[in-house]
């Protein structure tokens, strides 16, 4: 009984490490699906500068693949301002940028389909405090 209950013991340890990486990706798509639940998010180019121009945003991500470079200046000009720094997050693909604000419908097995693509995305109410908050916060804190 003693050996069945060591080998308890390790797989519970084991778990505890690997749930304790959650990298800047996971907790992006965890923050942007717990804003969407709360009605936090901004999505699309004009709901995105409104919400820059008002300031009450806390985060904001926004896609590289865009073709309209003035799109790009707009955005990185809106959260660069002098007396209200926002940050900012870039990610490569707007269907995955869609697909993680809820631009899309699932089917029945949980998967995306008619994923549309999204060019900025911001985030004005967190909506709950969890540890993949923390995780961006903290990256932001380094940059």
């Amino acid at each position: 009984m003693s050996d069945t209950e060591q080998v308890e013991i390790v797989e519970e340890v084991a778990v505890e490490e690997t749930s304790g990486s959650i990298t800047i990706e996971d907790a992006l798509k965890a923050v942007l699906r717990t804003s969407l639940i709360h009605d936090g998010l901004a999505r699309g180019l004009r709901e995105s500068t409104k919400a820059l121009a008002k300031g009450d945003v806390q985060m904001c991500v926004l896609c590289d693949s865009v073709t309209e470079q003035a799109i790009i200046k707009l955005v990185e000009a809106l959260c660069n301002e002098p007396e209200n720094k926002i940050p900012l997050i870039k990610v490569s693909d707007a269907k995955q940028l869609g697909e993680w604000a809820g631009l899309c419908q699932l089917d029945q097995e949980g998967n995306a389909r008619k994923v549309v693509g999204a060019s900025v995305v911001v985030v004005k109410n967190w909506g709950a405090d969890s540890e993949e908050r923390n995780v961006l916060l903290e990256y932001f804190s380094q940059q």
